[in-house]
């Protein structure tokens, strides 16, 4: 192993790798967004909160100065800070040596490129590019023309049965699997006014947009769900919009989303609304790799989505979410 591998600092300690790496990652909210928003959500719900192993966390630390850094939630996808081709190999060869069941890959994609590319050469590993979301930022805010008859409300207790099935409807859309139990989902969200409800004027709910809780400034939008028999009818949008404006009006600095590159539809209404783009993110899954005892590992599950860190990106005509999954939401 090079010595350059060694740069890259591993600790399964959430407060280690935020003492570490938390002013790297806050330098550049936007960019960083899943990382501030899973590590946060690590840190109010227990580090179980994805999955029954333990996270693994890295930092690259070279001349007295974080470099990149990057996180894991069993059984989801690593989420990788934008790097050099060289970082990326030398990550790559650390974790075959701790964690040869790694299913994926989210980053920004000349960084997701360089890693798969090690990844595939050092473990035998097939590497498929499986996804490609794009982050955007709120400019100026412009609700699309006409707005739908209704209004938005912030979903309470009343709520919870209609959120964990959207909640699940949502990540069965996306041909992804949820990433925790939809009930403790809506708990969740409910606690912190995250999910809100574009309903009719007869009250009837039909289609929903949820939101991080700020951190470092920076709120993200998703995910955004409208269920397929009411599509088309200007509820999501109108209901990102009001998420959006909520947002900003609490004092978030940078309102942001993530979208789903293959659904132009999608793209389309949030640039409308005032959405910028900010940066380009590629999801790759891993098949195949040879483990340190001989066996190979399949794919695992995303966490965002289909393919997701935690947090992930997604935004699409119906369902609306984070990157592919990598862990939260």
């Amino acid at each position: 192993m090079t010595s350059v591998a060694y740069d890259w600092q591993l600790t399964r300690d959430l407060d280690e790798f935020l003492g570490r790496a938390g002013g790297f990652l806050r330098s550049r909210p936007a960019r960083h967004t899943v990382a501030l928003t899973v590590t946060d959500a690590l840190r109010r719900r227990g580090t179980g909160g994805y999955g029954d192993d333990p996270p693994l966390f890295g930092v690259l630390e070279r001349g007295g100065a974080v470099r990149g850094a990057f996180f894991r939630t069993p059984p989801y996808r690593l989420n990788l800070t934008a790097v050099d081709e060289r970082d990326a190999d030398a990550l790559a060869a650390r974790l075959a040596d701790v964690d040869g069941a790694l299913p994926g890959v989210m980053a920004e994609p000349d960084t997701g490129g360089a890693f798969a590319e090690a990844w595939r050469r050092r473990t035998g590993a097939t590497a498929v590019r499986d996804g490609s979301d794009r982050l955007y930022r709120l400019a100026d805010l412009t609700p699309p023309g006409p707005v739908p008859a209704g209004r938005a409300r912030v979903a309470n207790a009343a709520d919870r049965g209609l959120l964990a099935r959207w909640y699940r409807d949502f990540a069965d859309a996306i041909g992804g699997t949820a990433q925790r139990d939809e009930g403790e989902w809506a708990d969740d969200r409910i606690s912190y006014g995250g999910v809100s409800l574009w309903e009719t004027p007869d009250g009837t709910p039909v289609a929903m947009a949820g939101a991080t809780p700020p951190v470092a400034g920076q709120v993200r939008v998703g995910p955004v769900y409208t269920p397929a028999s009411l599509r088309g009818r200007g509820y999501a949008g109108a209901v990102t919009v009001e998420v959006s404006r909520a947002a900003r009006t609490a004092g978030a600095q940078e309102v942001l989303l993530f979208a789903d590159l293959a659904h132009p539809t999608s793209n389309g209404l949030y640039r409308r609304i005032g959405y910028r783009p900010v940066a380009d993110f590629a999801a790759y899954a891993f098949t195949g790799a040879r483990g340190r005892d001989g066996g190979t590992a399949g794919a695992g599950r995303s966490q965002s989505g289909p393919r997701a860190a935690p947090g992930g990106l997604r935004a699409t005509a119906g369902p609306s979410s984070s990157p592919r999954s990598c862990g939260g939401r």
